[in-house]
């Protein structure tokens, strides 16, 4: 993850500038995201938060929402454009949170460079920290197969949506929502995926 954070951090101030604002979000996905995580009491962690942008549109609909990013620059932005927020470095392949404390988890994007091996790892992480029946929203590459594709910052990954389920099931949630849409031309086919945590 250390090459993943310096090849954004080398991009940073391009970054905010292209999909810096939440006006640059789809409307779709601003909808899914804040059908599953408004109005949920407790804390939610925007992992990979970049630019603070969803997490300050999080707070916008009442939502206890803290931004942790691993790049320096996008917390930096991050705490001075949304000044209101609560911004932090660290990582989500090990969160300084207490066991079953987290309402919820929104990983937007954040999992795409993650290499397939290291996916179960990370979501028995999110698992560990979830509070029961706590919702986990994700997007992602949607694609017929596990690969590799060369991204404009780094190396990502895309998923068939299924197979990526049942990752979540195995780690102890399951799925209640899925949107995907499909490539435009301009943008790689999409996925998101909302799910709970299942059992104590």
């Amino acid at each position: 993850m250390a090459r993943v954070r310096q090849a954004y951090a080398a991009v940073a101030e391009l970054y905010i500038g292209l999909f810096g604002t939440s006006q640059q979000v789809h409307a779709d996905d601003l909808a899914f995201i804040g059908r599953h995580l408004a109005g949920r009491p407790g804390t939610v962690l925007d992992l990979g938060c970049g630019p603070g942008h969803i997490t300050d549109h999080l707070r916008s609909l009442g939502v206890d929402a803290t931004g942790i990013d691993m790049v320096p620059e996008f917390i930096a932005h991050a705490q001075a454009a949304h000044p209101g927020g609560r911004y932090q470095l660290g990582s989500m392949e090990t969160l300084a949170v207490a066991d079953h404390s987290i309402a919820g988890i929104l990983a937007w994007y954040s999992l795409i460079h993650l290499p397939p091996q290291d996916l179960d790892g990370v979501l028995a992480e999110f698992r560990r920290a979830m509070v029961p029946a706590g919702t986990l929203v994700l997007g992602l590459f949607d694609g017929d197969e596990v690969a590799a594709f060369d991204h404009k910052v780094v190396t990502a990954y895309r998923w068939p949506l299924d197979e990526f389920s049942e990752r979540l099931t195995r780690a102890g949630f399951a799925e209640v929502e899925r949107l995907q849409r499909p490539s435009d031309g301009t943008h790689r086919p999409h996925a998101a995926v909302a799910a709970v945590a299942t059992g104590g």
